[in-house]
């Protein structure tokens, strides 16, 4: 299959994301490492072998071949909370050239639920790594791949499409600015120091002047790490409870499948900010019914109006250009691999041309071996153009023989 030409029309992506969903229904179907490594392993065994999943706090996503998209979302939803009839009533399906503009617009940060969050490049990659080191990226997606990350680096430095900081984790803290009084004095309780909580945890040191931050991760490792970087308090994660009963603010950031925050951990435990940057949920949705308890989630955050957000709609029209540039770079790179094997056989034949007893009785194919094997890659090379403009596959052949032996004779 990784010689293959892929059938670019059996090239789907499923997903859902905010725009018919909650964070709560997202949720249902966020995709961990170890669910994605047991789906990759059930994918061979009903015939898919190219594939990626995105799944991040705005959607959860599945790319791939396939003879029908249920495929794909049947295997998905293996794994997940969510029924694959829950999945598919919310979702949208598109194929072939409207899947890959699809994922050009995603990796642009076109589709965020942040206009212009570049953060989603770093979490394509991910996806893209887990599948590949498991045998499931092929000439097709890596390719694919390849042209998504030039688009969206071309975007970031060609437009201000994601100038200025906004992204979910920039959010937290302009929400802390903005609801809090006295807030660079505030207990910080973060919890979690993955990407996104390592990037909260910068915004919130340097855009609040705040360094009375405590850190918490299941891996003490990174915990520490970050906190003696910047200068912070680290915790085992078994002081949990403690450090969240001092805190005045809390952000949870970890990728825990269910919540590790409950309405009871917090009953009497005074005025405090929860913030819930997970997908699922890993604060319980019913500490917001809790006297002094404010509790906010992605949706939340992502309805903070931003003078940037607005400049950055203006760069919109360019970003589409970009992409359309480098989208129809995919699709020729696409179109002419299925020349590839005629243009194999016609190369073939040229070289023995010289060896012919028909042409070496009558004429003489002049030139070394290495400027013979030139002249045939030159030709090689104006028969594909010719190929993918005139689609004349016969006639192209006659030419290329014919240039061949006038090129060759003295």
């Amino acid at each position: 299959m990784g010689n293959k030409l892929a059938d670019i029309n059996k090239f789907y992506i499923a997903g859902i994301n905010y725009k018919k969903t909650d964070a709560g229904i997202r949720g249902q179907f966020a995709i961990s490492g170890e669910k994605y490594e047991r789906i990759l392993d059930k994918a061979r065994s009903i015939g898919l072998q190219e594939l990626f999943i995105l799944s991040t706090c705005n959607r959860t996503e599945v790319y791939g071949f396939a003879e029908h998209p249920s495929q794909l979302v049947d295997l998905l939803c293996l794994e997940t909370v969510g029924s694959s009839d829950l999945f598919l009533n919310l979702s949208y399906i598109k194929k072939g050239k409207a899947a890959i503009s699809h994922l050009f617009q995603v990796a642009a940060g076109l589709d965020s639920q942040i206009l212009g969050d570049y953060e989603i490049v770093g979490q394509i990659k991910q996806a893209v790594k887990f599948s590949k080191e498991r045998g499931y990226i092929l000439a097709f997606t890596e390719r694919l791949f390849n042209c998504i990350l030039q688009s969206s680096k071309a975007i970031k430095n060609q437009t201000t499409l994601s100038s200025g900081t906004v992204s979910v984790s920039f959010a937290a803290v302009q929400y802390i600015k903005e609801s809090l009084k006295d807030y660079e004095n505030k207990k910080i309780l973060l919890v979690g120091t993955g990407k996104i909580g390592r990037n909260t945890c910068k915004n919130l040191v340097d855009y609040l002047g705040n360094k009375n931050i405590t850190l918490c991760n299941r891996s003490e490792e990174k915990s520490f790490s970050l906190a003696d970087e910047l200068g912070l308090r680290s915790m085992p994660i078994e002081n949990l409870k403690e450090e969240m009963e001092n805190a005045d603010i809390v952000i949870v950031a970890t990728g825990a499948t269910q919540p590790i925050i409950t309405r009871k951990d917090l009953i009497g435990s005074g005025t405090k900010l929860m913030i819930d940057l997970s997908i699922p949920h890993n604060i319980e949705t019913l500490t917001r019914d809790l006297e002094g308890i404010t509790l906010v989630n992605v949706d939340d955050l992502s309805r903070t109006n931003d003078a940037t957000l607005q400049k950055r709609e203006a760069e919109i029209p360019r970003a589409k250009e970009i992409i359309a540039e480098h989208m129809e770079e995919f699709l020729d790179w696409h179109e002419m691999r299925k020349h590839v094997p005629i243009l194999t056989v016609v190369k073939n034949r040229l070289k023995e041309i010289p060896n012919c007893p028909l042409f070496t009785s009558s004429t003489q194919i002049s030139g070394t071996l290495d400027s013979c094997e030139e002249n045939i890659q030159r030709i090689i090379n104006g028969m594909a153009i010719k190929m993918r403009s005139q689609n004349a596959r016969g006639c192209q052949y006659i030419e290329a023989i014919n240039e061949f032996i006038t090129t060759g004779i003295n």
